[in-house]
């Protein structure tokens, strides 16, 4: 008989709720097995409970973080200012008609290389040679009666020594020579002037240089007032550089100027991939602008194979000093917390060491270490983002190698689940 109470029938119920659990259980703790031995966490480290030993803890989670060192050195390091150049011709002339004329004729081409004193362009002479010879004709005939009174004069002179003459008669007459000679020199000017004239009619290059594009072509009618000028004219062998450095960098350079040395610049492209030209400091401004507190600095270069151009725009690249027989390290291996900077140095058995440094002037990716660390002392360049006192490393030999490794190791880390034993690692306090 079945009993009354209904027993078999609520298991029946119930026995397909039952599986499902233990299937559910099952399942889980498969999954949480599997994760164990991917991880290591419980048997692989040993540990009771699935916690790190103590042992391990102090080795840093029984894992070498694989990092790449450099050296202090000791050594010569030279100290470079940088700032924004303007290239600035050394002379630039416009060159304009002395004289009006009609334009006949260009000889120059545009972008030529052209020397003192060649002739650039030629304004019709003949109205210039005409004025020229009546000047000169007005010479010959003022020449020719001061000659005749001069003669006059001197036989008056004869005359009134044998007392045939009176004394007006001759002061009269050297009075006549003295005009006729005002007259003369008046007559040289105007031919020296119509003579000049002519001369202005050939428009010369007053410097050497490079002209640049023609601005009136032939056969238009120039003037000496106009403000358009036939052609511009920049000297551009040799060439200058000016630019801007902070007032706190005049003591440096002033002195280095002063001291009779040349002091070396350099013209670099806009993004400082090649060096332009090699040049030395010429001078800096005399006074220091108030609104910007820098002051302006001239740079002059040979300029031979015209890589400079006026109105560029060029990176310069100035060497203010030589700090001789100091310790450097790489930039890159600076690391900062709340107590200052802090390199890690190589310990013993390969552990990281947390070493506080002072350093001192910095150029390039190379940095002064003035307290903290002797020649020959390796620190970790790269690979130092996980880090700490302590912790055993696995030096490589290049930096590539190391940020590939830093990169694996960073991958692994986050695989892992929340909770997990990575230490997180502080920037400004060791552990």
């Amino acid at each position: 008989m079945t009993p009354s109470n209904g027993t078999p029938s609520k298991l029946r119920t119930l026995r397909p709720w039952l599986l499902t659990a233990i299937i559910f259980a099952g399942v889980v703790g498969l999954i949480m097995w599997l994760h164990s031995t991917s991880t290591g966490t419980p048997a692989a480290q040993g540990g009771r409970g699935g916690r790190p030993s103590p042992g391990q803890m102090a080795a840093g989670q029984g894992t070498a973080v694989t990092v790449s060192v450099a050296p202090t050195v000791r050594g010569d390091l030279p100290v470079h200012y940088h700032a924004l150049g303007t290239v600035t011709a050394y002379n630039t002339v416009n060159v304009r008609a002395r004289v009006s004329g009609q334009l006949v004729k260009v000889p120059f081409q545009e972008g030529q290389e052209v020397k003192a004193g060649d002739v650039l362009a030629v304004i019709d002479p003949r109205p210039f040679q005409a004025a020229l010879d009546q000047a000169q004709g007005t010479l010959q005939q003022n020449q020719a009666q001061l000659k005749n009174a001069q003669i006059d004069l001197a036989r008056y002179k004869g005359l009134y020594a044998e007392d045939s003459i009176a004394k007006q008669t001759l002061d009269t007459q050297e009075a006549l020579v003295r005009q006729y000679e005002g007259t003369l020199k008046t007559n040289q000017g105007q031919v020296s002037d119509a003579r000049l004239n002519l001369e202005f009619t050939q428009v010369r290059a007053p410097i050497s240089g490079r002209v640049g594009l023609r601005q009136v072509d032939v056969g238009n009618l120039v003037t000496s007032g106009d403000t358009t000028p036939l052609v511009v004219i920049t000297q551009v062998k040799p060439i200058s550089v000016v630019f801007s450095l902070p007032q706190q960098q005049l003591g440096t350079i002033a002195r280095e100027l002063y001291s009779g040395k040349p002091v070396p610049v350099q013209a670099l492209d806009r993004n400082q991939n090649q060096i332009l030209a090699n040049g030395v400091l010429k001078t800096l401004d005399n006074q220091i602008d108030t609104t910007t507190g820098t002051v302006k600095l001239k740079a002059g270069f040979e300029n031979d194979d015209h890589k400079l151009f006026p109105n560029q725009f060029v990176n310069v690249r100035l060497l203010a000093e030589m700090l001789p027989g100091v310790l450097t390290i790489p930039a890159n291996a600076v690391q900062r917390g709340n107590d200052g900077t802090y390199v890690y140095m190589v310990g013993e058995e390969n552990k990281a060491r947390r070493q506080l440094v002072t350093l001192g002037t910095s150029e390039g990716e190379r940095v002064v270490v003035t307290e903290g660390l002797k020649e020959g002392d390796r620190v970790v360049v790269e690979g130092t983002d996980r880090l700490r006192d302590g912790m055993r490393m696995n030096i490589v030999e290049s930096d590539e190698k190391a940020r590939a490794a830093a990169s694996e190791q960073g991958d692994k880390a986050s695989a892992k689940p929340f909770g997990s034993d990575n230490p997180v690692r502080d920037s400004g306090k060791s552990e």
